[in-house]
């Protein structure tokens, strides 16, 4: 099914991306892209989303395989007939196992990308990410605009 091709095609280049930046770059070592917006800095994070549970590994081991198996579920289930939802739960199948797989063997997920806005009377330095966090959160804006799609041609139907 190419919904399992995409989420390996993600878990590629996340890897791929990883393996560089712990190659080629020290950590903490930041390299600008776009200066005073994009960098790439080396950075590890021993925790969930901004450096949550910290540590818990186990934790993060066992909701990974639990989200895992349900994404596979939902996969054989909902995408042959709905698209949308298959490229959704593909990246979100290949970002969860992107991560895992630094989880379990470097025991941190390696980040990279580091963002900082600054506005003048605003600024804001967004937390350092990885190729699997951005396939994960771009899937879950997907099942979010699918929802919505389906809740409205619900609301059209039903009047």
């Amino acid at each position: 099914m190419i919904y399992y091709l995409i989420a390996i095609i993600v878990i590629f280049i996340d890897q791929w991306s990883k393996w560089l930046i712990v190659k080629k770059m020290v950590f903490g070592e930041s390299i600008a892209v776009i200066d005073q917006f994009f960098y790439l800095t080396s950075h590890r994070n021993r925790g969930a989303a901004w450096g949550i549970l910290e540590g818990q590994m186990w934790f993060f081991y066992i909701i990974t395989i639990i989200v895992i198996v349900a994404v596979i579920y939902y996969i054989r289930k909902l995408a042959k007939s709905d698209a949308l939802m298959g490229w959704s739960l593909a990246l979100i199948l290949g970002g969860a196992i992107g991560n895992f797989i630094d989880r379990l063997f470097r025991k941190e997920v390696v980040d990279f990308f580091d963002f900082f806005l600054n506005f003048g009377f605003f600024t804001y330095h967004y937390p350092i990410f990885n190729v699997a966090d951005a396939s994960l959160v771009v899937g879950v804006i997907l099942i979010i605009i699918h929802t919505l799609m389906e809740s409205k041609k619900e609301k059209k139907v039903n009047g």
